[in-house]
């Protein structure tokens, strides 16, 4: 295994436990893209909200911002930017769900 590898399989709880990276490895390209997509333009705001703040949110219009870091560093901030998109669709889906539920017991007739 080389060296990225072994970095990124350490983000996700080193050799012993590398079952994810494994069946993330696993997928097709086309899968990978359509799980990256954001679900909605709501969830895009958020995330980039997000990583604005994480990396400082002065306009580039009036400076000129120049980010430096370590590919260690650059490593953590993708995992977190990950993480809050995991989290962000969840809260989407589980939104969703319970709007569908709220307009199905909405819509079914009272049971006497």
């Amino acid at each position: 295994m080389n060296n990225a590898t072994n970095k990124i399989s350490e983000y996700f709880g080193g050799e012993s436990s590398n079952l994810l990276w494994q069946y993330i490895q696993s997928m097709s390209p086309e899968t990978v893209a359509q799980l990256s997509k954001p679900g909605s333009g709501e969830v895009m705001q958020v995330m980039e909200r997000n990583i604005i703040g994480l990396l400082g949110g002065l306009p580039s219009e009036h400076f000129d911002i120049t980010i430096t870091t370590s590919r260690e560093h650059m490593g953590r901030l993708l995992a977190s930017a990950m993480m809050s998109g995991y989290f962000l669709r969840n809260a989407e889906q589980r939104m969703q769900f319970e709007r569908a539920l709220q307009t199905t017991e909405a819509s079914a007739p009272e049971a006497e």
